[in-house]
């Protein structure tokens, strides 16, 4: 029984003042040293152990001097009480004034696995104050933190002398840390959940780098702290020297707070803000920036009147009843260039349902439902452009556009039915030809029914029947001359045939190989197209692999590829049962009649479509690549090629795309080349560069290089960046920039999974 309630006393007793790292744990209650008595039994934590509740203890041998009123255990002192171990060379507690001292090797291993060290420590009787010599701690994330002392002054506060702070591995073959603070004092606020640090240095590699008086950073516990996040700093000809300090303020458990104001030495401050809100049903991210400044050219220089500028990027997103969902994006600027000026990241991504292309915003209002076998959308959407030649008022503004789907659960005439309806209105305040004249406002309606069956033969031969039949009414305003003003225009489109596939297949050893020739006949009326329509939603009209066996190859609504179409082609493919894979899909299309109405840069409007060659696969582990051709049906020249690589691996990660085109959208040619990457010639240290280049130009118009060094717990980047493209008031820049980020410490942007703020 001695035994019994001495290791349960020892136990408790040094946990709270060794125990550093343990902010949402409940100090235990305290026992009571003149009154023995048996702790409430409480079922022990999962692989305690122990039953009921109970305590237990080990040692070389145990001391009882009553003269003193002293119990001590010596030599390999083992003791385990609800869920936690504490080892130490001596454990002696003086039942008179209620110290408890542990000497030689002290250690602790609490239930969440971090753990405490000291070569010695002592406790006053009610075991909320403690003094700890020659401390450690490894806390989660992997921090480790020692000190001279520790003084244990409450259950929730308690300062460090001495101390060394550092998220990095240190061993004996390592024992220098990559990056640590090394500070005088060091005081714990459990209560707050920072961590205090006076006179606080940080280094590298040993090496002073930055003196910071006062410093405080979030317990490495806890998963969100307000503090100051990692900066970003460069130097350019544009803002000239550039220092953005993001600081996170939890603001609540569901919403944060980031503000970043961003000092420049040639052009005024900007102040960035990133709120985020997570409600009950959803969650709502705006991004705000705001300046008062001039406007001012690539090289800094300032002119024009002073005026507000701002942006805003934001988006949510909510579940309603009944399996809808709803949500928006708002993102508008004032002023086209502001994210070039101020080297905003992160714009031109998908926010919402819709995504508008690059260089562009779109804000929207959009409601979904989606259930097994039926689906209906519904949005408003309106777009910024920030190219110099885009013209806002020719923009239409979209509201609504609705789109639906539903198959039924049985089949119709062992089939599949599909049936999609959509609805779109289009209104537009000036047209884009000539500015003075108003702009076509549309109104479109569509019905349309999909029905496809496979059937198998004998022989292998697969049959897939098809019948597809479309409606479209079109009531469109604002017509130019020679138009009629104003026209209401119905128009049908029908189509019936089959796709016919004979498979091969063989398997030698774990590949497996697959060979099929592939037929499609679409018998259809000729559509011409009504001049009365304007071409919306397929001006971006591409013709490759991905659509060949498609009965209408057009993207979207307004323009229709119809007639009498052969599609012919085949298919082969290699699976090697580890995850690698390759295939290749050829094909063209013959007509009965030519389609002056498709444009002449697909390759489709002639008799005999252009050749489609596609080609993916993955060779290796963690490297991807597709190629996808289309060579002119006479000449076999390249009309249209776009290929790209992905690599991932310990040493090198990256990713290149090639484009060459005869004719883009607009009727001009297209060679471009972008590239991103990182190689890492040794352990640590690599380089890392960027590009795109036009070879028609012979220009890079953005191309960057640098030297990273990356362990695990710190990542450095210094990185030069020059930016050839000409928009309006800007031209050539280039600069420096620096990016640092340190485990623990934040991040050089803000993330959701951004660990803890620190300076």
């Amino acid at each position: 029984m001695k035994l019994a309630w001495l290791a349960g006393t020892l136990t408790v007793a040094l946990a709270p003042a060794l125990a550093l790292a343990s902010p949402r744990e409940s100090p235990l209650p305290p026992v009571r040293p003149a009154a023995p008595a048996v702790p409430t039994i409480r079922p022990p934590p999962p692989g305690d152990g122990l039953a009921g509740g109970g305590f237990f203890i080990q040692a070389d041998r145990l001391i009882q001097n009553e003269a003193d009123h002293t119990v001590t255990a010596q030599g390999h002192v083992e003791a385990r009480y609800r869920g936690r171990v504490l080892r130490a060379d001596q454990v002696t507690y003086d039942s008179a004034t209620g110290i408890v001292a542990a000497k030689g090797h002290v250690a602790i291993v609490n239930p969440d696995g971090t753990a405490e060290f000291a070569s010695s420590a002592v406790l006053n009787g009610t075991f909320s104050q403690g003094v700890a010599f020659a401390f450690s701690t490894r806390l989660k994330q992997h921090v480790t933190i020692a000190a001279a002392s520790a003084v244990r002054r409450s259950a929730s506060f308690q300062q460090l002398n001495e101390v060394i702070f550092t998220p990095c591995p240190v061993c004996a073959r390592e024992p220098t840390p990559t990056w640590s603070i090394r500070a005088r004092t060091a005081v714990e606020d459990k209560k707050k959940q920072i961590v205090y640090f006076r006179d606080a240095v940080i280094e590298i590699h040993d090496l002073p780098v930055f003196y910071l008086p006062v410093f405080w950073e979030a317990d490495p516990s806890v998963a969100r702290k307000s503090g100051l996040l990692t900066p970003e700093v460069s130097n350019s000809g544009l803002r000239g020297f550039s220092w953005e300090q993001p600081y996170l303020q939890v603001i609540s458990p569901s919403e944060d707070l980031v503000i970043s104001p961003q000092l420049n030495t040639k052009v005024n401050p900007f102040l960035n803000l990133d709120w985020r809100k997570r409600f009950w049903s959803g969650a709502i991210e705006a991004r705000a920036g705001y300046t008062y400044e001039r406007d001012f050219t690539s090289s800094g220089h300032r002119f024009g009147p002073l005026t507000s500028r701002s942006y805003i990027l934001a988006k949510g997103l909510f579940a309603g009843p009944d399996d809808w969902q709803w949500g928006f994006t708002a993102e508008r600027t004032s002023d086209p260039l502001i994210f070039q000026k101020y080297g905003i990241s992160d714009v031109f991504i998908d926010r919402g349902l819709y995504a508008a292309e690059d260089q562009r915003l779109i804000s929207q209002l959009y409601a979904v439902r989606q259930k097994q076998n039926s689906y209906i959308s519904v949005a408003a959407i309106d777009i910024q452009g920030l190219r110099p030649t885009d013209v806002n008022g020719a923009f239409p503004l979209i509201a609504p556009l609705i789109e639906a789907r539903y198959e039924p659960d049985q089949p119709i005439l062992g089939g599949r039915l599909r049936i999609d309806a959509s609805g779109v209105v289009l209104t537009r305040d000036e047209s884009p030809i000539d500015p003075t004249e108003l702009g076509v406002d549309s109104r479109r309606a569509t019905l349309q029914g999909d029905w496809r069956r496979s059937i198998i033969l004998a022989d292998g031969i697969r049959i897939d029947p098809f019948v597809e039949g479309r409606v479209d009414i079109y009531n469109l305003a604002n017509l130019p001359a020679p138009f009629a003003r104003n026209a209401t225009i119905a128009r049908g489109f029908g189509a019936a045939g089959f796709t016919a596939s004979w498979p091969f297949y063989k398997t030698a050893g774990p590949v497996t190989y697959i060979v099929q020739p592939i037929a499609q006949l679409s018998i259809a009326p000729l559509v011409k197209q009504d001049p009365r329509i304007p071409n919306e939603d397929s001006a971006d009209f591409v013709f490759d692999t991905t659509n060949l066996f498609q009965v209408n190859k057009s993207p979207g609504f307004d323009l229709i590829d119809s007639g009498q179409i052969l599609d012919l082609g085949g298919e082969a493919s290699a699976e090697f049962g580890d995850g690698r894979n390759a295939s290749v899909i050829f094909g063209r299309s013959l007509r009965a009649e030519p389609d002056p109405s498709l444009p002449a840069r697909t390759g489709l409007e002639g008799l005999a479509s252009d050749w489609v060659v596609g080609v993916e696969g993955s060779p290796i582990k963690g490297f991807d690549f597709f190629s996808r051709w289309r060579l002119d049906s006479r000449s076999l020249s390249i009309n249209r090629m776009e290929t790209g690589v992905d690599l991932v691996s310990r040493r090198v990660s990256g990713s290149i795309r090639y484009l060459e085109e005869a004719q883009d959208p607009s009727g001009a040619p297209v060679k471009y080349l972008d590239f991103r990457g990182e190689v890492y010639l040794l352990k640590h240290w690599g380089v890392t560069a960027y590009g795109d280049r036009d070879f028609l130009s012979g220009e890079w118009r953005r191309r960057g290089f640098g030297v990273v060094y990356r362990d695990d717990c710190i990542r450095v980047e210094v990185v030069y960046r020059q930016d050839e493209i000409f928009n309006r008031t800007l031209g050539p820049t280039s600069g420096v920039f620096l990016r640092l980020s340190l485990a623990t410490l934040g991040n050089s942007g803000y993330s959701p999974t951004s660990s803890v703020p620190g300076p």
